[in-house]
């Protein structure tokens, strides 16, 4: 059995990796866990019966006694992950991190390092090659079922409600408090697809801005929080009081520990959550697109865009002898085979966990990680991943293509 720690009691460590290790004590446990929120702190500790002694306020606190786990888990905010990873990779832990992995393209390419120097496993949190979704479509893609692939179409489709909510309002909207959404979203989708494509990603070039969610956008009258009498509360979309008592649990966590109505609509009077979309200090992008050129030539485009109606990802893949198209939400891939009148329709399982499944997957790998069994965790794809993001923002910010092998090299000395 794998004892671990849980640094960062949140959405991700409550809500999604906790969970597994309740379902499978045989595997792993959690023995201690470090937040600064009390109460989330106390409920995770309660979860996991984690004894008083072994619950604490921050990543320096359990880092800074001896080694007394095997794993070490980090799921805090984007701009928390670097020195606590670096820390518990440096005292001989394997290493469970939450993604983006770091903010800075030196500090993912350090953390590689220090990994390998150690002797370490480190798995990053990208969920989605554990979903069977993608997990058929790789077992398609490398099959040869369409043939040598020429080039992937990849869509995002964010939606205009997640965008609002964590993009907008939230922890990820601005790049000095977080990341650039190309990496803190869509690094999971870099990932995904260098992982199909199974080549070395060459050159990448980007464009994409914040083109909405901004004040020149707002309605007349509208004022800096929805509960200060906004005129067009019956009708807009984004109204903090209509969109988090209508809301999941996961997007009432963000908001408060107390997930009702009544503490919904008291932290939104005058907290982040309750803010107009069109007057908040996000400068995120809300649309980007990047073009991805690979070794042998094929290609891939890839768009992320707020402006969708489905929370999902949908994607073509071209192949010299067939296509293979994908709706994620809907588990439901189509493959056509050229010269063949009718696709063959694959429908996958769902996943009664989180990311279509892609939550449970992914701790099973990491217990087969430690364990040696075969696993899927490529540390090295997984550092290309967040390459290929950070110079896409760069190609984005300075309108120019990217190699991608100079930025990484500029990187790394």
């Amino acid at each position: 059995m794998i004892k671990a720690i849980m640094i960062g009691a949140g959405a991700r460590g409550i809500g999604a990796y906790g969970p597994y290790a309740l379902r499978h004590p045989e595997d792993i446990r959690f023995i201690a866990v470090a937040d600064p929120d009390p109460m989330r702190r106390q409920y995770f500790a309660m979860q996991h019966q984690i004894p008083e002694s072994m619950q604490f306020e921050s990543d320096v606190d359990v880092l800074a006694i001896p080694k007394f786990a095997d794993a070490c888990f980090i799921c805090t905010q984007d701009n928390q992950h670097y020195e606590p990873a670096k820390i518990a990779i440096l005292k001989g832990y394997h290493l469970f991190l939450e993604k983006p992995m770091a903010i800075l393209p030196n500090q993912c390419l350090d953390l590689e390092t220090q990994a390998k120097k150690q002797r370490v496993h480190v798995m990053i949190g990208h969920v989605l090659r554990y979903t069977s979704f993608f997990q058929t479509i790789k077992n398609l893609t490398h099959s040869g079922k369409i043939g040598l692939i020429q080039t992937i179409q990849h869509n995002e489709n964010v939606s205009y409600w997640h965008q609002a909510h964590s993009y907008v309002r939230g922890n990820w909207g601005n790049v000095s408090k977080s990341s650039p959404m190309i990496l803190a979203k869509s690094c999971h989708d870099m990932d995904i697809i260098a992982w199909l494509m199974g080549q070395t990603p060459t050159s990448v070039a980007s464009f994409g801005s914040l083109g909405y969610f901004k004040k020149e956008h707002a309605p007349k009258g509208s004022p800096m929080y929805c509960l200060q009498g906004c005129p067009v509360e019956d009708t807009c979309p984004y109204h903090a009081k209509k969109v988090y008592t209508n809301a999941p649990d996961w997007m009432r966590l963000a908001v408060s520990n107390d997930l009702s109505d009544e503490s919904m609509i008291r932290h939104i009077e005058s907290g982040p959550y309750g803010r107009c979309v069109y007057h908040c200090d996000n400068d995120v992008v809300d649309h980007q697109v990047v073009i991805i050129d690979f070794e042998n030539g094929s290609t891939a485009s890839f768009t992320m865009t707020a402006f969708t109606h489905e929370n999902t990802r949908t994607l073509k893949i071209m192949g010299s002898e067939g296509e293979i198209r994908g709706h994620m939400d809907k588990n439901e891939i189509e493959v056509y085979r050229f010269g063949e009148e009718k696709p063959e329709i694959i429908q996958t399982n769902a996943g009664s966990t989180g990311h279509g499944g892609g939550d449970e997957g992914i701790m099973a790998a990491f217990v087969d990680l430690l364990t040696h069994s075969p696993s899927q965790a490529n540390l090295e794809g997984a550092v290309l991943s967040h390459i290929m993001a950070f110079a896409s923002e760069q190609s984005r910010l300075e309108r120019r293509v990217v190699d991608v092998g100079r930025f990484m090299e500029e990187w790394r000395t």
